[in-house]
């Protein structure tokens, strides 16, 4: 059945599903709709995005063409070599939309001031001031390079621009190689217009010709190479006996930096004869090498251009401003620790704040009743509170274990780093596994109360990020109830033994129960038929035994809903097979990231939260948790987050037959379900603040229209 789902017509390769998803962040810097510096930033989200792309799917692929030729994947059967084929293919016309994307933005953004500029186009008194600031500012750090018989290739590192120079002296040809040093600021604003500024490598491009003064520079360009930055779990470093976890990651960090290239950048056309130095250097073909005609190949500058346009004129050229609000199911000023022993609660980031939580721990560390902290750590932000709250505790004499997994990819160094200053606070540190990656959500703390023993477990679907909590939709569960108490507990002594084989009785845990637990559930839905319903909201799906369980259910006539951010390599609507099944994708100004898996309806649904994509990764080579819900509070709250984002007719796209997209048809009261839980946030904290008994409704206004009553 593996084998062969490929060929009956509703899976797609998942790279390709990929690509669909990026290509809808593109649409929104295509959005008239969306503010002008919000669309300049989904430019710069899709371009890291791709970029990451060909760093881990483009280099694993590249990897698994040269090992295994004959291996295909079991979604579409397609080789790696034919994948990357398609990959390459599908890439190349979105270049072009994000150079037309591009365009249109900073022309826009330059008739109301915001100009960037060309060396071309600077005004006298502007030409002498690049020239000083090159001179003064750029040139005393400089690393220019030229390649010949006496000058080897150097190592280029991944993602740094460079300027490439095809040079000749006395009829013979040579490569200069100008880095774009990382000392610089990517941009220079003018002192006299602070509004109009130009590019630091289109200085350094401008300059190339100076710089190699004594050659004739016969072409140039801006380059980029993007290298291969998969570490594979399996890798034989792993498999090292002996020696210390951290070290092992720190020399992995230091051999991603030397992969092999797996995408060439240019900003301009070039000959053949100068492409063939990328070529040959590289070892790359020419489907491999991308040339951005008007988009710079960095973008990351979007992020903070707003900042030197007046307050009002940034105002109006970005997205309302939003602050998280206090929780729906909290009063202001009310201790969450103590609230979670009365009644379970639920957090919804970014609309709600993730102070309480914070305060939470902080509250713990000092609370004599408190005996242990426990808790699973996968991304933190740059400055923790949080790492900060446990130190307390652990100097406050609580017994804190924290589970930090270092290969969170790219976050990795900062992990190594928070480790290291909990360690020498007191708290305990555990690495994990080497072979499955720790990404579950979940803090336990133990108190001893009047004689017993309480505990207070929180599971979420999102990291313990205060930046992030602030840009991803993630659902976040306090909860006393001890039969999930209990089950933490066993987690976390289970992680701390190495056992991944551990029983529980309300939480689905990956490797081993999460997966079957949730095939379970679906046939429990089939059984049922034509009565049988599934809502499942997450990020990607790619786990073919999932696949294979809800084209079943489809067969069976259950009513299968899906809200699917990002990869989906399920084709829904496809008759005979997946008919009965919908996929949606929300992509908007917050990073959909909650996963929430709903079975059946009424007084025999089932519902959960999870860490967990339905991703073989997750499914087969991660510890992940779901949790149950079992309070109809917190029921009532995730089912109105469902019903908004089942309802927007705005942002969501519906996943076609075909693997294509297409925008919802139109209503006279168009609803964007992100904009509605804000104001809904907004609306439940105003009332809190009159109210202090927790709000039990989240969008009944709304039900109730829609239902016409």
């Amino acid at each position: 059945m593996t084998q062969k789902i490929w060929e009956q017509g509703y899976t797609q390769n998942r790279e390709l599903s990929w690509l669909q998803f990026n290509a809808r962040v593109l649409a929104e810097a295509e959005d008239e709709n969306v503010p002008l510096l919000e669309r300049f930033k989904f430019l710069a989200i899709f371009t890291s995005n791709l970029d990451e792309f060909f760093m881990i799917r483009v280099g694993s692929l590249c990897d698994m063409a040269a090992v295994d030729k004959e291996h295909t994947d079991s979604k579409s059967g397609l080789t790696a070599k034919e994948q990357l084929h398609l990959i390459y293919k599908a890439v190349e016309p979105l270049y072009a939309r994000r150079d037309a994307a591009f365009s249109d933005v900073d022309s826009k953004l330059s008739a109301i001031g915001l100009r960037r500029l060309t060396m071309d186009s600077l005004a006298p008194d502007e030409q002498k001031y690049i020239k000083r600031y090159f001179k003064d500012i750029i040139a005393p750090v400089l690393s220019p390079q030229i390649v010949d018989s006496h000058h080897p290739f150097p190592h280029l590192e991944g993602k740094v621009l460079h300027i490439a120079a095809l040079l000749s002296h006395k009829k013979t040809e040579r490569l200069g190689l100008l880095p774009v040093p990382a000392s610089l600021p990517p941009v220079v604003f003018l002192p006299e217009t602070p509004s109009r500024y130009i590019l630091t490598e289109d200085i350094l491009l401008a300059y190339a010709d100076h710089v190699f003064e004594m050659y004739d520079v016969l072409e140039k360009t801006v380059l980029c190479v993007t290298r291969n930055a998969d570490i594979q779990v399996d890798d034989e470093t792993f498999g090292v006996e002996g020696g210390d976890f951290r070290k092992k990651m720190e020399k992995l960090l230091r051999q991603r930096r030397r992969m092999a290239v797996v995408r060439v950048e240019i900003n301009r056309p070039i000959s053949d004869h100068f492409k063939e130095h990328f070529r040959s250097r590289f070892e790359v073909s020419d489907a491999q090498i991308f040339l951005s005609r008007t988009a710079p190949l960095k973008l990351g500058y979007a992020f903070s251009l707003g900042e030197h346009l007046p307050e009002k004129k940034r105002a109006f050229l970005s997205d309302a401003p939003f602050t998280p609000q206090q929780p729906a199911m909290l009063s202001a000023g009310q201790s969450l620790l103590k609230a979670a022993l009365q009644r379970d609660i639920l957090l919804s980031y970014p609309y709600e704040s993730m102070e309480p939580f914070l305060q939470m721990i902080r509250e713990a560390a000092n609370d004599p009743a408190v005996l242990a902290i426990r808790i699973t750590i996968y991304r933190l932000a740059s400055k923790a509170k949080l790492v900060e709250y446990l130190c307390a505790a652990a100097e406050n004499g609580k017994d804190v274990t924290a589970l930090i997994e270092l290969r969170a990819r790219f976050d990795e160094q900062n992990n190594i780093d928070w480790s290291e200053r909990m360690e020498e606070a007191g708290c305990k540190i555990i690495y994990g596994f080497e072979d499955y990656k720790v990404h579950s959500k979940i803090c336990l703390i133990t108190r001893r109360e009047r004689g017993a023993v309480r505990h207070i477990t929180q599971v979420g679907t999102g990291n313990y990020n205060e930046k992030t909590a602030k840009q991803y939709t993630d659902v976040s569960l306090i909860t006393a109830d001890e039969r999930i108490g209990q089950d933490a507990g066993a987690f976390f002594n289970n992680m701390a033994l190495g056992n991944l084989s551990g029983r529980y009785s309300r939480l689905f845990v990956a490797p081993t129960s999460l997966k079957n637990n949730i095939l379970a559930l679906m046939d429990e839905q089939i059984a049922k038929g034509k009565d049988g319903y599934i809502l499942l909201k997450f990020n990607s799906l790619t786990d073919i035994d999932v696949i294979a369980k809800l084209r079943e259910a489809s067969c069976a006539g259950v009513t299968v809903e899906m809200i699917v951010r990002g990869i989906c390599c399920l084709l829904p609507g496809v008759p005979g097979h997946t008919e009965n099944i919908t996929v949606t994708s929300i992509v908007g100004r917050f990073l959909e990231h909650s996963r929430i898996y709903v079975f059946g309806r009424g007084d025999e649904e089932k519902m959960y939260i999870s860490s967990a994509d339905l991703m073989t990764r997750n499914t087969e080579r991660r510890v992940e948790i779901a949790c149950p819900i079992d309070d109809p509070a917190v029921r009532t709250r995730l089912h109105d987050i469902l019903y908004a984002m089942q309802h927007d007719t705005v942002k969501a796209r519906v996943l076609q037959p075909d693997g294509t997209y297409c925008k919802k048809p139109a209503v006279q009261d168009p609803i964007c379900a992100q904009d509605l839980l804000m104001q809904q946030a907004i609306e439940n904290a105003r009332k809190q603040a009159a109210q202090p008994a927790p709000h039990p409704g989240f969008l009944k206004k709304i039900r109730k229209w829609f239902s016409g009553s």
